[in-house]
């Protein structure tokens, strides 16, 4: 995920601080990634180095204010219009079983079984809180757990379909 990209989709809407830019950050995935100050200020400091955000000043409470530049705003729709590669190799689970399958281990359906019983958990997760956000009115937060258990499915069916082979 692109801690940049979202500082300037929320510099996008109106200028703000540090502190702000932390806050609406958790705000936007419902504190499922709290985000580190640190981090925070390490970015903007590279926005503003690469003129994707410039500090109109200071507030009355004297917090250095940030807003997004013209390039910022090009950089972020350029950025919202890429699509998004996705390499199944690269996830931890499938490069377990290569390895698995690499050195004859034994207990591989142990390993198939802990990780779809992991996988459950996060099904039962998502779906309480989606029971939670059903009165929230944040629809995108609803679609985004919608696609997040459709995945949990399919990598289920798959863990079953590799646990028969």
């Amino acid at each position: 995920m692109s801690v940049k990209h979202s500082l300037l989709a929320l510099l996008y809407e109106k200028s703000r601080h540090g502190y702000e830019l932390k806050t609406g950050f958790e705000e936007m995935v419902q504190g499922m990634w709290p985000l580190n100050a640190g981090q925070v200020y390490t970015t903007l400091d590279r926005l503003e180095r690469d003129s994707l955000v410039e500090t109109p000043g200071h507030d009355k409470k004297d917090r250095k204010l940030y807003t997004i530049t013209t390039a910022g705003k090009e950089e972020l729709w350029t950025w919202l219009e890429d699509p998004v590669g996705r390499s199944l190799f690269k996830d931890e689970f499938y490069f377990k079983f290569l390895c698995a399958n690499q050195v004859s281990y034994e207990n591989r359906q142990s390993m198939i079984r802990n990780q779809k019983e992991t996988m459950i958990k996060d099904v039962l997760h998502l779906t309480h809180l989606k029971k939670q956000m059903m009165g929230s009115g944040n629809e995108t937060m609803k679609l985004l757990i919608e696609g997040a258990l459709l995945h949990l499915e399919a990598d289920i069916k798959w863990l079953d379909m590799i646990a028969d082979s």
